[in-house]
C-alpha cells in the first residue's frame, strides 16, 4: 500500500497480509492485496495517489472489494503513524537536550528547539496525508452510489471514511492552517492536476465539522467497534468531535461549543457499556502486548510481530543496545542489554526534567519513560538519559521487537476532556481528574494529597487537566497539539516557539510543485 512517491518507510517483518490478523481468511488476504491496485500510483502536486481509469472501472464489483479497500484505507493510516506522532508531539516541551549516547541529532532538534523553517521543515509533503485523502475521496464517491452493498454496510463504512477523512483534516488543519481540499478523488497520472490553492483555515476547520456529521447520521444508532478496536466507528467520531469543538471552545467557541463536546463524551458514556469501555485496572495494562483491543481502548492503530512495527519501525527515539550497558538503573546496577535489547539511532531525547515531574507513586512515570543513569566521581548516580518504556513490544528469540499498538483515542482521554470542557462551562472536574489520578497511583492514592483539588496546581484547574494530560499521554502523539488547543499563550510558555510560527512551513518541492500553494504564514 505504499506508492511510487511515499516517503515512508515500510520497515519490521511484514506477512502477506492486511493487518489485522484475526478472523481474515484467504479470500479477504487476496482481495486487500487486489485493492492495493487501487492505492498505488504516481505523484501529483499533492502528494495523492491518482488511480488510473481503467483500474477504476473494473474494481467496486463485490461487497468484499468495498470491504478490503475499507481496510486498506486503515492501513495507509498506520503507515502515516510517525509522521501523525511527529505533529503531535515533536515540537512540545516533552523533548529536548542531547542524546546522552552521542548521536547526531541530524536536524531532528529542531523539533523540540522550534528552529523549522522554509529550508528545513522537518515534515515534507504535508506528511503525505493527502495520500490516503485522495483514497478517501475516492471511496465516498463510489459507495455512495453502490448497488452491490446492503444498506447497512453502506452506511457503516460512509460513517468509517467520513470520520477518517476528518480526522486527517483536522491533522492538517491544526498544522499548517490553510490546506487544500478538494472532495473529488484523482482519477489518471496528470502532472499537476490537483494544482489548487489552499482553502482559508476557518473553511477548512468547517469541512471538518462537516464531515464528523455526515460520519454520526451515517453511523446511527451503531455503537460497534471492530477488529480489536484498530477500525475507525462511532465513538472515534464522538471523541473527534468532542476534541474538535474544545479547540473552538478555548477559542471564539465559548460555552456552547464546550458543551458540545461534553455532550458527545457524554454520548459514549451512555451508549457503550463499561465491561466494554472504561479504565484499566492498572496504566501498565493498557499497554500489554498480549491484551491489544482491551476495555480502555476507543481506537488504536494496530501492530503485530511478524507484521508491521510501531511507528513505521522507525527508531529514532532509542538508544542502541551496544552503549546502553556502559549506563546504570536506578538501583546502581548496569543496565541488561539482554533485556533492555534496543535497536535504535536516538536523534530525539525526552527531556531529563519530565521525569522529576511525576509525583512520588505515580507508577506511568516508569511505565512510560526508562531512566538511565551514569557514575559521577563519588559514586552518585546522576540521571543523563531517558527513552520511551510504554512501548515495550515482545521478545522473539532474543530480539525485542517494538511492535505494539498505538492508541489514538482511549477512555483516560474521554474522562479528562470531559474534565476539560467541565472546567470551561465552570463545573467540578474532580470526579474525572480523580478516576485518572486515582489508576496512576494505585495503592499509594492519599486523596487528601493527589486528589483533586488538593495538590498545588489544582489552583488553576486547566492547568490541573493540562498537566494531568501530560503524564497520561507523554508519548502518544498529543503534547503539541494539547497545548495548541489550550491556547497559544501555554505554547510560549512551555516551548521555544515563536507566535509566528505556530504552523509548520511546507517544503520546497510541495510549493514548486503546485505554483497557487502559498508558504505557510511567517516563514
Amino acid at each position: 500500500f505504499n506508492s511510487g512517491c511515499s516517503k515512508i518507510k515500510k520497515t519490521g517483518e511484514v506477512k502477506m497480509s492486511t493487518f489485522y490478523e484475526d478472523n481474515m481468511n484467504i479470500k479477504k488476504i487476496i482481495l486487500a492485496f487486489a485493492a492495493s491496485a487501487m492505492l498505488t500510483g504516481g505523484c501529483t502536486s499533492l502528494d495523492m495517489d491518482p488511480v488510473s481509469d481503467i483500474t477504476d472501472l473494473n474494481y467496486w464489483k463485490t461487497p468484499e472489494q468495498f470491504d478490503s479497500f475499507v481496510f486498506g484505507l486503515h492501513s495507509r493510516f498506520r503507515s502515516h503513524s510517525w509522521n501523525m506522532f511527529l505533529l503531535g508531539e515533536a515540537r512540545s516541551d516533552v523533548f529536548g537536550g542531547t542524546p546522552f549516547g552521542g548521536e547526531a541529532t541530524q536536524g531532528m532538534e529542531r523539533f523540540p528547539y522550534n528552529t523549522l523553517n522554509a529550508e528545513n521543515p522537518g515534515i515534507s509533503g504535508f506528511g503525505d496525508l493527502y495520500q490516503n485523502i485522495n483514497q478517501m475521496n475516492l471511496f465516498i464517491s463510489r459507495t455512495l452510489h453502490a448497488d452491490v452493498l446492503t444498506e447497512s454496510a453502506k452506511n457503516y463504512y460512509l460513517g468509517q471514511v467520513y470520520g477518517l477523512r476528518a480526522y486527517y483534516m483536522y491533522q492538517l488543519y491544526r498544522s499548517w492552517g490553510d490546506a487544500v481540499f478538494t472532495e473529488e478523488p484523482s482519477l489518471g497520472f496528470e502532472v499537476g492536476k490537483l494544482a489548487k490553492a489552499a482553502t482559508p483555515a476557518a473553511e477548512i476547520f468547517e469541512q471538518v465539522k462537516k464531515d464528523i456529521e455526515s460520519s454520526l447520521s451515517y453511523f446511527g444508532p451503531d455503537y460497534t467497534i471492530k477488529e480489536k478496536k484498530s477500525l475507525w466507528s462511532k465513538a472515534a467520531t464522538l471523541m473527534l468531535k468532542a476534541d474538535v469543538y474544545l479547540w473552538s471552545a478555548h477559542r471564539d467557541g465559548g460555552e456552547g461549543d464546550a458543551r458540545t463536546a461534553k455532550n458527545a463524551l457524554v454520548d459514549i458514556q451512555n451508549n457503550i457499556s463499561r465491561s466494554n469501555l472504561d479504565l484499566m485496572d492498572t496504566y501498565q495494562g493498557v499497554f500489554a502486548y498480549d491484551n491489544k483491543g482491551n476495555k480502555e481502548i476507543i481506537f488504536t492503530i494496530h501492530n503485530e510481530l511478524f507484521e508491521y512495527n510501531l511507528w513505521n519501525g522507525n527508531n529514532d527515539l532509542f538508544p542502541q543496545a551496544d552503549y546502553l550497558g556502559k549506563f546504570y538503573n536506578a538501583d546502581g546496577t548496569l543496565i541488561n542489554t539482554s533485556v533492555e535489547n534496543n535497536f535504535g539511532i536516538m536523534r530525539l531525547m525526552v527531556k531529563l526534567e519530565n521525569f522529576k515531574k511525576f509525583l512520588p507513586g505515580d507508577t506511568r512515570r516508569d511505565v512510560t519513560l526508562k531512566d538511565v543513569y551514569n557514575k559521577v566521581e563519588n559514586g552518585e548516580l546522576e540521571l543523563v538519559g531517558l527513552y520511551p518504556h510504554k512501548y515495550w513490544g515482545v521478545m522473539n528469540g532474543s530480539t525485542r521487537v517494538r511492535c505494539d499498538d498505538y492508541p489514538i483515542y482511549r477512555y483516560s482521554d474521554l474522562l479528562l476532556m470531559l474534565a476539560e470542557a467541565k472546567v470551561l462551562l465552570g463545573e467540578d472536574p474532580a470526579t474525572e481528574i480523580n478516576r485518572v489520578r486515582q489508576r496512576a497511583f494505585g495503592d499509594a492514592y492519599d486523596a487528601s494529597t493527589v486528589g483533586f483539588p488538593n495538590q498545588e496546581i489544582d489552583k488553576y484547574p486547566a492547568d490541573a487537566v493540562l498537566q494531568e494530560r501530560l503524564f497520561e499521554f507523554m508519548l502518544e502523539g498529543k503534547r503539541w497539539y494539547d497545548l495548541r488547543r489550550f491556547g497559544d499563550s501555554y505554547v510560549l510558555d512551555y516551548t521555544p516557539a515563536e507566535s509566528a510560527r505556530l504552523l509548520w512551513p511546507i517544503n520546497q518541492g510541495a510549493l514548486t510543485n503546485n505554483p497557487l500553494l502559498k508558504q505557510t504564514v511567517g516563514y
